[in-house]
């Protein structure tokens, strides 16, 4: 795979080759993926919420509100979980600085058609806790698909997005 560099993206031809500093953060000037250097970043206050919705069956949600799934309580097994994925993101997406985590949070909120998930992730370090925030999302959704999937295979997890995000050098992001 073969990144643009910003003379490319001018419209100038370079015969295949990179020429100049690659304008995404993890690709070097030729073409080779890298872990970003933070090492000259200020520590500061980073947070990051993001949110996932699943839509199950009307015979899913009975199961979860009346306490009859068979594998134990669902949401706290969801909550659990995305909390734990959140403290181990470094280890699935490659180049994610580990983080020491000053907090995570997994919320699970009935809806008419299932459950809005929000997670909050908070630390003081040279990066930002975005990627932490959308796995616990993703993790804790996946958790409660394998915790219903006898109940409603059909599941739909989805809507997974940042909404929320402030420190560091971008500073604050809502969104809309």
């Amino acid at each position: 795979m073969r990144y643009l560099s910003r003379t490319q993206d001018k419209g100038q031809r370079t015969k295949g080759r990179v020429t100049r500093a690659s304008t995404l953060t993890h690709v070097d000037s030729r073409g080779r993926v890298k872990m970003v250097d933070v090492g000259d970043k200020p520590v500061t206050l980073r947070e990051a919420v993001a949110r996932a919705t699943v839509r199950m069956s009307a015979a899913a949600r009975r199961a979860i509100r009346s306490g009859a799934v068979k594998k134990g309580d669902p949401l706290q097994a969801a909550r659990i979980a995305g909390i734990m994925a959140a403290k181990r993101t470094h280890e699935l997406i490659p180049l994610c600085h580990p983080l020491p985590l000053t907090h995570v949070s997994v919320e699970l909120t009935p809806t008419s058609r299932g459950y809005t998930l929000e997670s909050r992730a908070r630390t003081m370090a040279q990066t930002g806790v975005e990627m932490e925030a959308l796995t616990a999302v993703a993790v804790a959704a996946l958790t409660l698909y394998d915790m219903l999937k006898a109940v409603d295979r059909a599941m739909l997890i989805g809507d997974i997005r940042l909404v929320e995000k402030s420190g560091g050098r971008s500073g604050r992001f809502k969104a809309r």
